[in-house]
Parts: C-alpha cells; structure tokens; sequence
C-alpha cells in the first residue's frame, strides 16, 4: 500500500537540466535519471525563466548591434 517515496530533484538541479537540454548536449543516462526524479512543475517554471533570459539576452544583442 505505501510505495517508497522518490527522491525530488531540487530547483537547481531542474534548472540546470532544462539548459543543457536547450543547448542538446544531454546524456542518455542523465535523461533516463531526470525522467525519475525531476518536478514537473520545476521544469515548466525552469523553462520559462530560460526562455525569459534568452530573449533578454537576444533583444539586449540586437540593441547593442542595431543603433
């Protein structure tokens, strides 16, 4: 009846693999760990702040580059 509980990744750990995915540099073993462990609430929330950043940081180049 009670199943062992899981051990979550932190927020951290979501974040930092939501951005070694955006750059495609992940390993097989870290995504069959990740698919056990990682909050899929992290991911979106993650994913949203690197997606808010890259856009940032693409609008500032774009700025700087375009006078």
């Amino acid at each position: 009846m009670n199943e062992p509980r899981k051990p979550q990744a932190s927020f951290l750990y979501s974040l930092k693999a939501v951005i070694w995915s955006f750059t495609g540099l992940r390993r097989k073993s870290d995504f069959d760990t990740d698919s056990v462990k990682l909050n899929p609430v992290h991911i979106v929330i993650a994913g949203l702040l690197a997606v808010a950043c890259l856009v940032g940081i693409l609008i500032t180049i774009v700025s700087l580059v375009v006078p």
